[in-house]
């Protein structure tokens, strides 16, 4: 029994798990963010370097050709780039109310 659930849990089937936990884990907090715009409680240094480092995974991902890492990269970054954009804007419209 253990030999077929090895034959079946391949490298790949393992990424793809990876990828859809890791991206659906991602979810919830992006899908709040989007909905309320409220992005006071978010680092700008962090996420900015959150987003780089997905948009750099899913580079990785097409130059290896794993498809695993490039779906769950450009959901992830997608999103990513969308909250960011709220950070940006929402900082730098708080500057010029000041």
């Amino acid at each position: 029994m253990l030999d077929e659930v090895i034959k079946v849990v391949t490298p790949e089937v393992i990424g793809y798990i990876a990828a859809t936990l890791t991206t659906v884990s991602f979810l919830p907090q992006a899908i709040m963010t989007l909905k309320t715009r409220d992005t006071e409680s978010l680092s700008l240094g962090m996420y900015s370097s959150f987003t780089l480092g997905v948009l750099l995974w899913l580079i990785y991902g097409v130059c290896i050709a794993d498809k695993a890492i490039i779906y769950a990269n450009a959901v992830t970054f997608l999103l990513a780039s969308l909250i960011l954009s709220f950070k940006i804007y929402n900082t730098l419209w708080k500057k010029k109310e000041s």
